[in-house]
């Protein structure tokens, strides 16, 4: 894994599924060229959703990891780099979890809270985690609409991406959007 994707011209989406689904078939010298390959991107979606970087580096090893043990997951209908947004989005929010139960101090006398909370640390990111926190209060009860309103919301991708990500009809993933929207509102006003 000499070169990790960072330098040099990034490989064709073509190029990305090809070694997906020798990855997928067990070549471990494809999951190793696509690993290094897709991280960068990785990265990238973990920086859009955590503050710090070095919580995004975590999210983004623990996606890498999913993608390594799970790229059995991935069907080969779509693209692979579509499949890879989910497990990104997913491991960003797996961190964000984490941080949120570790960023209420126990003992303020331990120095728990020289680390500043991960809900309070720029407009722009703070607003993305709002909207995290939105969707975790809207999971309890509509998990449908947590996964297509962030894709949409937070990383902006078109209906019809995300109508294939979720593998779900266009006006089925619309609605899904407009109702957990409805829903998200009233939490980012703070009107719990």
């Amino acid at each position: 894994m000499s070169n990790r994707g960072d330098h040099g011209a990034a490989l064709a989406p073509d190029d990305i599924d090809e070694l997906a689904r020798r990855a997928r078939e067990g070549d471990r010298d494809a999951l190793e060229a696509l690993l290094a390959e897709v991280r960068p991107r990785v990265l990238n979606i973990c920086r859009g959703v955590l503050p710090y970087s070095s919580d995004a580096e975590d999210a983004c090893q623990e996606a890498m990891l999913n993608v390594a043990t799970r790229i059995g997951g991935w069907g080969g209908r779509g693209r692979f780099t579509t499949w890879l947004h989910v497990v990104a989005v997913n491991s960003a929010r797996t961190t964000y979890r984490r941080l949120k139960n570790l960023a209420t101090p126990t003992d303020f006398e331990d120095g728990a809270h020289d680390r500043p909370d991960p809900r309070t640390t720029s407009v722009i990111a703070g607003t993305r985690l709002d909207l995290l926190e939105a969707m975790e209060s809207i999971e309890k009860d509509h998990p449908q609409y947590v996964e297509p309103l962030l894709l949409r919301d937070v990383y902006g991708l078109p209906y019809d991406e995300i109508a294939a990500l979720v593998d779900a009809p266009l006006g089925t993933v619309k609605a899904q959007i407009h109702h957990g929207r409805k829903l998200a509102r009233p939490l980012l006003r703070g009107e719990r």
